[in-house]
């Protein structure tokens, strides 16, 4: 959790500091070269610095200190405020600290260490600035002046206290790093004679720097935005090809704090960390074909930092920190530790939900990703082919030589995983109990060695790593691309000496190029939170549908779907196979292989190619080789990430609870293998997959804040009936119950009418996916099962809620995830085509006058508005189709719409331009839901006597949904 503390603490933390204050302040008055308002300047920061450092990791034990003399009645104050300050004028004198020493015996060292540390590093600057400070005036071509202002450590703090430093003087600013600026150098040389030798505009540069060996000095480019909309497309050009040249240089890291948008030109302000060095990844347990994936992600552009990405570690669950992401408006808040009630003696640290802090990497205020994405493409393929033209006249390696003696940062694990730890290691028990704590450090290290290879599991590497974090530094690692052994920290080394250089130029040959453009393409919908952005690359709707033939086109085009599934997956020895892909989690989307939920992954795959196996015996499908092979690997894959996911809890003393959903989490899962035993392609196992999942059902709950149908407790409901349905223990229907109760706990109830929020939604949320609908369609079905009245009267209520959100003249519902007044997307997700199945779903028999009316409504909805946008379940033809064929057979179509026109403009709509899924259009979605694997189902369904269910409102028979 990413904790900020405001300096509640300064009074009582000044005694910590004063003698190494004044000891500063001799050392700055011996350097001849400073002015004394310089000196005064520096002196200020440090103690600023230095008092923000300590807060930060002495807060928690100040506070334990402060509620333990409250209880003991060691504070006599009358007020709560008195008591505050009588504390923090004890807090403040060397004895208290002395007397601390007895429960925390490391304190005061490691305390000293840091000050210690951090001053030493600011004397190191001042005298570097003053002796360079004439040769720095060439940045600006002119004296730069007086040193005005310093901001000290505006990165993390390395090898003793050093961190980058911004200097702004009376004529221009300069950035100060504490390491060499010879691959800066580098880099601006290779990039100019690249481009000259390839005859190719460049659209990027990075900063002129003054190298100093062991330190440097930076211009200062300061971000502006583009003079106007025509300088875009150029600026993401210029994203491409930084793309293309750190594919080739290995570079990873350039997250969106390391990069700038100066106008029209992407400028990379930090390019240490190039030429990482390619291990091959730690075996997963998840399968061959999962690791050959991994393998494959972690080598390719996504290993960059460039492209949107929605990160996973605790604290940062769903941010988006890529260079060329973070969009404003599409992240979500992140918890921060704060103070709350400070200034009295009730003062504890507290979590509030906060905004991430906007970066400086767009080149607009509204950036458009989407309509310049293929800009970005445009501009990686043309660097590419330049680069690969330069490689075939054998010019690519000479130009790659001078990288050989450069100083580089390579990056074992993450600047996350290494704050998670520090801020462990200066908890108040760790403080108490060193040692046991630098054990729990040294087994959380060693563990992550087990599931990252280039994770150092040397004891001696890790104990100086430690060592590290316990004086505040993030740990260094450090090489040349040409002999490539790392330097780590505190005189430890860390992996086998190797030529870096001619690694990443071997491994650039090797690569992909149609797997590196596909996750280019795929990572665009990570940038977002939803899919309200996207728009039809070209319309997909059929103007002319073509009657004839319709059953045996059906068949073809489905026999094409699999054999387009087929041709794209990766398959291991052992039996397993997978596919790589923009996959939708519980923090968003991410390009990885896929995972086992319904939505996207593997079970829904699963679940299709056993229903094409289910139709193809039955005559109603075309004969497909390999078929019997496909559902074979999916369920050994499926088996795999089970055991090895059990196995994981296992090991782990508090694992992180899995999801619940119907389509993301346990509930996908126990609804897929329940279909695949009432189909017979598992005898016995299936049931107790079934039941084996479901018992993480409480512990899921009791984390999961969410409730919807896509990933909370709703989605579990229906699964759990099904489940105690079939296995004859009514534990699961208890469980069911118990999630009802605690949605109807949850839900916020005023006039009758019921909703439920989130931070991501505080006035509630309407649809199917993550809104009422879902939640009251799991509910009713719920009061049916148990026969407990109480959930129909709830959904009742959400019902309400839906309905207030109906705009008869539109025919339409709101999104309430846009702006005010805007209408929901007709989709399955959000907007008609659920709503409209969940109605129908929950009376089969469609007698209700108003509900025949909605449904109706919702069908002409999703006619005019759900069709032509894409191929896929959740939000296109396919999902549309499915409402509207019911409504066709319910008499209930739009004006002119049959069964059979229907299907024809969804056959001539594929056959004209292929599928079309995922939200970026044109990037590869193999899933179930939003991808080629729907497409595919919905086809089979297509046929009169099929015997599918309903995958949109999780059927247990074939008409689960029919009328």
């Amino acid at each position: 959790m990413p904790a900020t503390t405001a300096g509640e603490f300064d009074e009582a933390l000044g005694c910590l500091i004063v003698d190494a204050v004044d000891g500063l302040a001799a050392q700055l008055a011996s350097i001849a070269d400073l002015v004394e308002r310089e000196r005064a300047l520096i002196l200020r920061g440090a103690q600023t610095s230095l008092l923000a450092v300590l807060n930060g990791k002495l807060s928690r034990l100040l506070l334990l200190e402060l509620n333990a003399a409250r209880v003991n009645g060691q504070l006599v104050g009358e007020t709560s405020q008195q008591r505050w300050q009588q504390f923090i004028a004890q807090a403040s004198t060397p004895g208290f600290w002395q007397a601390l020493s007895r429960h925390y015996p490391t304190l005061l060292p490691r305390v000293d260490a840091i000050v210690r540390n951090r001053c030493a590093s600011l004397v190191e600057f001042a005298v570097r600035f003053a002796a360079d400070r004439a040769q720095l005036d060439t940045f600006h071509g002119a004296p730069l002046g007086e040193l005005q202002s310093l901001t000290l450590s505006a990165g993390d703090s390395h090898r003793g206290g050093r961190a980058v430093m911004l200097a702004h003087c009376a004529h221009g600013s300069l950035v100060y790093k504490p390491r060499s600026m010879a691959i800066d150098n580098a880099l601006a040389r290779f990039i100019a004679a690249a481009m000259d030798r390839g005859a190719m505009q460049s659209h990027i540069r990075v900063p002129r720097v003054l190298d100093r060996g062991d330190y440097g000095w930076s211009e200062f480019v300061a971000h502006r935005h583009v003079d106007g909309d025509a300088q875009l497309p150029g600026f993401y050009r210029g994203i491409g090809q930084w793309l293309a040249l750190m594919r080739l240089l290995g570079g990873c890291d350039l997250h969106a704090e390391n990069l700038i948008a100066h106008g029209a030109c992407p400028v990379i302000i930090d390019c240490e960390t190039v030429f990482a060095p390619r291990l091959k990844p730690v075996v997963s347990g998840m399968g061959d074909a999962f690791d050959l994936a991994s393998e494959r992600i972690s080598g390719s552009v996504m290993n960059i930092g460039l492209l949107p990405n929605r990160g996973g570690g605790l604290g940062w669950r769903g941010v988006d920190v890529s260079g060329v992401g973070a969009l404003p408006g599409q992240q979500p808040r992140v918890p921060q530790s704060r103070i709350v009630q400070a200034g009295s003696d009730d003062a504890r640290i507290g979590t509030v939900m906060a905004e991430t802090r906007p970066a400086q990497n767009h080149p607009s205020a509204r950036p458009s990703l989407g309509e310049h994405w293929s800009s970005i493409l445009q501009g990686f393929d043309d660097t590419t082919a330049m680069l690969q033209r330069l490689d075939a006249a054998d010019a690519l390696a000479p130009l790659l030589a001078p990288f050989a003696p450069c100083p580089i940062r390579i990056v074992p694990r993450s600047t996350e995983a290494y704050a998670e730890l520090g801020r462990m290691l200066w908890h108040p028990v760790s403080l108490h109990k060193p040692p046991e704590a630098e054990r729990r450090a040294h087994a959380l290290l060693a563990k992550m060695a087990d599931q990252k290879a280039l994770a150092p599991s040397d004891d001696a590497v890790i104990a100086a790593e430690i060592a590290d974090l316990l004086e505040g530094d993030i740990p260094f690692f450090a090489t040349t691309p040409g002999h490539g052994q790392l330097q780590a920290p505190r005189g430890t080394t860390w992996l086998a000496p190797r030529d870096l250089v001619a690694a990443s130029l071997q491994h650039w040959r090797q690569a992909d190029w149609a797997l590196e453009r596909e996750i280019i393409k795929s990572t665009l919908v990570s940038a977002y939170e939803s899919d309200v952005w996207s728009a039809p690359v070209v319309g997909l709707r059929a103007e002319s549908p073509q009657l004839d033939d319709l059953e045996p086109r059906r068949r073809r085009l489905a026999a094409r779907m699999m054999t387009l599934l087929g041709e794209a997956s990766l398959r291991g020895d052992d039996g397993s196979v997978t596919w790589i892909a923009s996959v939708l989690g519980q923090t968003g989307r991410t390009v990885q292989p896929l995972g086992q939920d319904l939505y996207g992954g593997i079970s829904g795959i699963a679940l299709l190619a056993a229903a094409y196996q289910r139709e193809m015996q039955a005559g109603r499908a075309d004969d497909l080789p390999g078929i019997d092979d496909l559902v074979a690997r999916l369920l050994t894959t499926m088996r795999l990430a089970e055991t090895q996911s059990f196995l994981r809890r296992a090991r782990v003393q508090q694992p992180r609870p899995p999801a619940l959903g119907g389509y993301i989490g346990l509930g996908s899962q126990v609804w897929t293998w329940l279909m695949l035993e009432r189909w017979g392609v598992v005898r016995g196992e299936g049931l107790e997959h079934a039941c084996r999942l479901a018992e993480l059902v409480p512990v899921a709950a009791d984390a999961d804040d969410v409730g919807d149908l896509l990933t909370g407790k709703a989605g579990a409901i229906v699964p759990l009936i099904q489940l105690a349905s079939a296995s004859g223990d009514a534990r699961y229907l208890d469980m069911a119950i118990d999630l009802g109760d605690r949605l109807c706990a949850a839900a916020q109830c005023e006039d009758g009418v019921a909703y439920w929020t989130h931070a991501r939604w505080p006035r509630g949320m309407g649809g199917f996916a993550h809104g009422v609908t879902g939640i009251a369609w799991a509910l009713s079905r719920l009061a049916v099962a148990s026969g407990q009245a109480r959930f129909e009267a709830v959904a009742r209520q959400a019902d309400a809620f839906e309905e207030r959100l109906y705009q008869p003249e539109a025919g339409n519902w709101l999104d309430l995830r846009m702006l005010e007044g805007a209408q929901a997307p007709a989709a399955w997700c959000h907007g008609a085509v659920g709503i409209g199945l969940a109605l129908a779903d929950r009376q089969p028999g469609l007698d209700d006058p108003q509900v025949r009316a909605r449904v109706a409504a919702a069908a002409k909805t999703a006619w005019q508005h759900g069709v032509g946008l894409n191929h896929g379940i959740c939000h296109g033809d396919m999902g549309a189709w499915e409402l509207l064929d019911l409504a066709c057979r319910a008499g209930l179509a739009p004006d002119g719409l049959d069964a059979e026109s229907l299907l024809a403009a969804v056959l001539t709509s594929l056959e004209t331009h292929g599928p079309v899924c995922g939200l970026a259009g044109t990037a590869y979605a193999p899933g179930l839901m939003g991808g080629l694997a729907g497409v595919a189902y919905q086809l089979l369904r297509a046929h009169p006597a099929h015997a599918l269910p309903s995958v949109m409102v999780m059927g247990d028979e074939s008409g689960a949904c029919d009328t």
